[in-house]
């Protein structure tokens, strides 16, 4: 005969991080030629803004 007081359900098991999937691509370290470049426009762009922002001062 089993105590069910000491026993874990399976909805405790599979949430424990242990139990979990991965999630893939959630380690990847690597980045597209297109990100890089998406992010550098983005770069520019607030320089160039903050540029303007110093003529006005």
């Amino acid at each position: 005969m089993t105590n069910k007081q000491n026993e874990v359900s399976k909805a405790e098991v599979q949430s424990t991080k242990m139990n979990r999937m991965p999630v893939p691509g959630s380690n990847d370290t690597e980045f597209s030629a297109e990100e890089a470049a998406e992010v550098f426009e983005q770069n520019q762009s607030v320089e160039r803004s903050a540029r303007d922002l110093k003529k006005f001062e």
